[in-house]
């Protein structure tokens, strides 16, 4: 048998954030009295040295490598200078908080760059085990940062939720995999979808397989019913950690679920269609109703995130009506396009949160943001940015956002779906007005003012703005998703 030695042009963005990885493993063992402040600037310049990587590699064109494993286009390049931007701001938010909590470990970047790798892999996958490999080296990453404040007891409780729950999903997915390779004879994305295309599968084991492949994938974007870890984790986890959890991995579900459902499954299209669609009523019903009852705002935010991913599932199930593939481009953007306007939103909700943090306190009640306009009238005004912009109301990122979506559906003919989704929207407006009423119409508890780094203030600005900035002008971010996707499927 004969080796081929693998292009390693196209993975260079992977195989740099792993090198750096370990320089920074090696350097945080060998420099300890400066490993702390090493490790945050290194990994820092990891991210901005990847997303240069990326760039200078990206050529438009779709290409293997690793023996068809590995897939390069436009679409896994987008989504990874995402989640480098993501993953750099999220460090950014989170060092002070991790500072205030004695928990500003090495580690915690080291695991960051981890995590970042994973989903890359994830990204770039074209073969069930390197998507599996890449999953799994995320999770794990994740896993051990939601316990990385060993002193306390609920983030211990909720790693362990994350941990046992976690594997659970990953077991589903994996036999949902031997199921589909049993029924194909393939694990490589494209040769499962030929043989599908050929009707050379058995169809009962493939449907099976389906079934289980949905069950993984539904619990790693977070949707009913697979959503029971998704506030008790973003509720016990230290706060820097939930804005990690709560942003850049949603770009790497969205990711996998294009890579298996679209490029590996397509000729299932209204099969796994229909299962998308009770996922996506599902949770933005639950996440809608229950965000409704809770004072804290980790939680309210968790499940306002359960209802915002069932909206992205509503883009991807409106591909194709009755074997019509002509929506496919126009759904599939408009999901991709919500994905990313949400991390943003995500991005600047947790970040408000550990703003109004401090040592020895947790702003993570909603009656902590009371009175936040007389500390400070522009941090008010950005999450009321956000908050706004959360709640799909004009002219603000989240409603173009949930607009787009809502036209795919309506388009592809699912008309009660859209309706569905606008009157639970309106009953989402209640609980994310509510913060803004606290913030403007109720007196301060804490008349402190606010406290943070200087790079964090005018980051937490810029956040706000671009949400209503890309509110105004959408159009650009709009016509990238649907680029990247179009020279990509």
């Amino acid at each position: 048998m004969n080796f081929v030695v693998p292009d390693l042009y196209p993975a260079s963005a992977e195989i740099f954030v792993a090198v750096m990885a370990l320089v920074i493993m090696m350097a945080s063992t060998f420099a300890r009295s400066v490993a702390r402040p090493l490790a945050y600037y290194l990994s820092l310049a990891t991210l901005v040295g990847a997303m240069f990587v990326t760039i200078w590699t990206m050529d438009g064109q779709v290409s293997f490598t690793f023996s068809n494993m590995f897939i390069s286009d436009l679409m896994g390049d987008f989504l990874k200078l995402m989640i480098y931007f993501t993953v750099f701001v999220a460090l950014l938010y989170g060092r002070g908080y991790l500072a205030d909590r004695n928990i500003d470990r090495p580690e915690y970047y080291l695991l960051s760059l981890l995590m970042t790798l994973g989903m890359m892999v994830m990204v770039t996958a074209n073969h069930m085990l390197s998507l599996y490999m890449g999953l799994e080296m995320m999770s794990l990453s994740l896993y051990a940062m939601v316990a990385f404040d060993r002193d306390s007891a609920r983030s211990t409780e909720a790693a362990m939720k994350y941990f046992v729950l976690g594997a659970l999903a990953s077991g589903l997915l994996l036999y949902g995999m031997s199921m589909i390779y049993g029924a194909t004879g393939s694990l490589e994305l494209s040769g499962v979808a030929q043989s599908i295309y050929h009707q050379a599968a058995n169809k009962t084991v493939l449907m099976f397989g389906l079934v289980f492949v949905m069950a993984g994938l539904a619990f790693k974007l977070g949707v009913v019913p697979f959503h029971m870890w998704v506030p008790d984790v973003y509720q016990g986890a230290p706060t820097a950690v939930t804005l990690m959890i709560s942003t850049a991995p949603k770009l790497a579900a969205f990711a996998m679920t294009m890579r298996m459902l679209v490029y590996g499954l397509f000729e299932l299209a209204e099969e796994w269609q229909s299962m998308l669609m009770f996922l996506a009523v599902a949770s933005i019903v639950l996440g809608n109703l229950a965000a409704i009852a809770q004072s804290n705002i980790k939680r309210m935010l968790a499940y306002s995130g359960i209802s915002h991913m069932g909206f992205v599932l509503l883009g991807l199930l409106a591909g194709v009506v009755d074997g019509d593939r002509h929506f496919a481009l126009n759904a599939y953007s408009s999901a991709m396009f919500y994905a990313v306007a949400y991390v943003l939103m995500s991005l600047a909700s947790f970040g408000m949160v550990i703003l109004l943090s401090r040592a020895g306190f947790e702003a993570e009640n909603i009656d902590d943001f009371k009175g936040l306009n007389k500390r400070s009238s522009w941090f008010a005004a950005m999450m009321m940015f956000i908050m706004l912009s959360m709640a799909g109301i004009p002219f603000f990122v989240g409603f173009f956002a949930k607009l787009s979506v809502l036209q795919a559906v309506v388009a592809a003919g699912y008309i009660w779906l859209a309706v569905v989704a606008v009157v639970m929207s309106v009953i989402g407006a209640y609980y994310y007005l509510r913060v803004v009423k606290v913030m403007y119409f109720d007196e301060p508890v804490d008349t402190a003012p606010l406290r943070a780094p200087a790079e964090v203030r005018v980051l937490m600005s810029a956040n706000g703005l671009a949400i209503a900035a890309l509110g105004i002008a959408p159009q650009a971010l709009m016509s990238v998703c649907a680029y990247a996707l179009l020279a990509s499927l």
